[in-house]
């Protein structure tokens, strides 16, 4: 009997420990949580970050986050209050009219007219999102699983070609024309604006201002297929001069290959049929199934953002394309001998 009574006396004793502690650790776990929270928000500021703006749109975008968080914050902070207030201060019984009220007034009344007020602060500046353009039009086609992208100059009716990137000149609204093929997308640069879906068959429109100078980075925002996370974008804001020198040497054709590497390299894109999939202005090289490669040189990313563009990155997307971007049209070519593949890479890299 004196055992039991002393194990009994032990394990309530250990009952009353865990009691005590539990509360502790839960606290200890909240404190974890909120000082981990401003690291969480600190990884916002980056160039696909919708709380870092860099242009009037996103501006416009990040108010209206900024405007509805604090409302709903507000909301439950009031709601939540008087229920602790309820339940743990004042516990005595409410007459049935003050009951009445409490669930009519804060249950009813007071959550619509914040909602109506935000939803109508909301929809205000809609508008803005879909103003017209000083000039500039862009017209980019969502393919699987890459862009392909036009440059509409004012007055022009020849458009300039390119792909798997944008540029466009700060402090100046440009249209950007919408489309599809095959399947939905959705074009989405975070810091620059809101997003936009892109249908087959059919064109819808946005406009964008940047303000900030600097490499963005662009998304589908809808799922499209196997390689829908691959499928990004760089989106280059430039100063206006910046724009129109680099817009005028983009519509120019590719500069001839320099170089015996590089001359051997264009001779193997002809004979390997790249130039069936692959359009090169300036050459004979016609193929509207693949991207432009007429300057692929100049941009920031290769695979639709999937890689860089340095030597390594384009010797790796051509020897095995599938095993970057699963699913991808484009054949590897790791049939051909190292230095073929250094030649055709020294080929694409001088296309500036």
């Amino acid at each position: 009997p004196w055992g039991q009574t002393a194990r009994q006396m032990t394990s309530d004793r250990q009952t009353d420990q865990t009691a005590a502690t539990g509360p502790t650790r839960c606290s200890a776990l909240r404190a974890v949580a909120l000082c981990g929270l401003p690291l969480t928000l600190a990884a916002c500021d980056f160039r696909q970050s919708a709380l870092a703006p860099a242009g009037r749109d996103a501006e416009t975008l990040a108010d209206l986050f900024w405007v509805l968080l604090i409302g709903a914050v507000v909301l439950w902070l009031l709601m939540n209050g008087l229920i602790f207030y309820l339940t743990r201060i004042n516990m005595a019984s409410l007459p049935r009219r003050w009951a009445n009220r409490l669930i009519i007034g804060g249950g009813i009344i007071f959550p619509t007219v914040v909602l109506s007020a935000l939803l109508v602060y909301a929809l205000s500046i809609m508008p803005d999102q879909r103003a017209p353009g000083d000039g500039l039009t862009l017209r980019v086609i969502g393919e699987q699983w890459w862009w392909r992208v036009e440059y509409l100059p004012e007055g022009s009716d020849t458009p300039i070609v390119s792909a798997n990137e944008i540029r466009l000149p700060t402090d100046a609204r440009a249209d950007i024309l919408l489309g599809a093929k095959r399947v939905i997308h959705s074009f989405w640069i975070p810091a620059l604006g809101g997003k936009m879906d892109m249908f087959p068959g059919r064109e819808t429109r946005m406009s964008l201002e940047p303000h900030t100078p600097g490499v963005y980075r662009g998304q589908c925002a809808e799922f499209c297929g196997e390689s829908h996370a691959k499928m990004a974008f760089e989106a280059v804001v430039m100063t206006p001069d910046d724009f129109d020198a680099w817009l005028e040497n983009e519509a120019a054709d590719a500069r001839p290959p320099t170089g015996a590497e590089a001359t051997r390299g264009a001779d193997l894109f002809g004979t390997e049929g790249c130039g069936a999939c692959h359009a090169i202005r300036g050459t004979e090289h016609r193929g509207q199934v693949g991207p432009d490669l007429t300057h692929i040189g100049t941009r920031h990313s290769l695979a639709a953002g999937s890689l860089g563009t340095d030597r390594a990155d384009f010797l790796r997307w051509l020897r095995d394309p599938d095993a970057i971007k699963p699913g991808v049209e484009m054949p590897g070519y790791d049939h051909l001998p190292p230095e073929d593949l250094a030649a055709l890479t020294a080929y694409l890299m001088g296309l500036e």
